[in-house]
């Protein structure tokens, strides 16, 4: 099994004009998080000594980082009140055969900061609208 440093990821984000169609923001980023769950149903009945459960609907979320800049800013605030656009990350870069995750999501919130002393950055946040479809590249 190889391993793959975590600078190889690549996000891609619908936009307002083409929500259905990811394009690239990958170079103004500086990480990545995408959990996701399976909420469980309790289907315990009385006279056992443990619990029991069945799998219910899935949920994801995903929280970008970087550094500001004018395109991805423009990008993010286009979709802001758009809702549904498409989504594919790849923590394993784009190389062909690399696993992916895609799927829908909207932006939930979005964070600009920038200090005397350091690069101004941002921060993002979207809830996954579908389910997640784990593919290659």
């Amino acid at each position: 099994m190889s391993f793959v440093h975590g600078s190889a990821s690549v996000f891609l984000l619908g936009t307002a004009a083409t929500p259905g169609t990811p394009v690239a923001i990958t170079t103004f980023l500086t990480s990545v998080s995408f959990p996701f769950s399976v909420d469980t149903g309790d289907t315990t009945t009385l006279g056992v000594t443990a619990k029991t459960y069945i799998p219910g609907l899935e949920d994801a979320t995903i929280s970008i980082e970087g550094k500001f800049h004018p395109t991805v800013d423009a990008h993010l605030l286009g979709i802001r009140r758009r809702g549904d656009v498409a989504f594919v990350y790849g923590p394993a870069g784009s190389a062909a055969g690399s696993p992916r995750y895609s799927g829908t999501c909207m932006l939930t919130s979005y964070d600009v900061e920038g200090g005397v002393d350091d690069v101004a950055t941002f921060s993002a946040e979207f809830q996954v609208s579908s389910s997640v479809v784990r593919g290659f590249f």
